[in-house]
């Protein structure tokens, strides 16, 4: 058997993380939620710098977005979203710290909408792949 395509007895468990419970990958569904939490919590920061009808807001929505998920990955591995639905992102590799340098390219990835999209065998998306990461349950 191919140890890229064998995904053990559940989603993780090559990672070395649980089958449930805080520990575990995320599944889609909390991942969308807590991306339409700081999506709409950007949203309605951006108005604060350009008007409703301005025709730069989804511009600044995006750029609000990717800097605070950037910042807030980096500095307490979750982002708004992610800490409201329980959520936080994890080195793969067990270090304490995602960094910067790996939120960076986190977020930049998830800009282009396809990586989150493209998920392996244990359900981890083509960007947390790339970077080295994992988004898991906190409880």
């Amino acid at each position: 058997m191919d140890p890229d395509t064998d995904t053990g007895a559940w989603r993780g468990e090559k990672l070395g993380l649980p089958q449930s419970g805080p520990g575990s990958l995320a599944s889609s569904w909390p991942r969308v939620l807590a991306l339409f939490v700081d999506w709409v919590m950007c949203y309605g920061v951006s108005l604060l710098f350009v008007g409703f009808l301005a025709q730069q807001l989804s511009t600044v929505v995006l750029g609000i977005w990717f800097v605070v998920g950037m910042l807030t990955v980096t500095l307490f591995s979750f982002s708004p979203g992610q800490f409201v639905v329980g959520m936080r992102v994890v080195r793969v590799d067990g270090a304490a710290r995602v960094g910067i340098i790996r939120a960076f390219f986190r977020q930049l990835l998830i800009v282009f909408i396809v990586p989150p999209l493209l998920n392996d065998p244990d359900g981890r998306g083509l960007h947390d792949r790339a970077t080295g990461t994992a988004l898991v349950r906190t409880r």
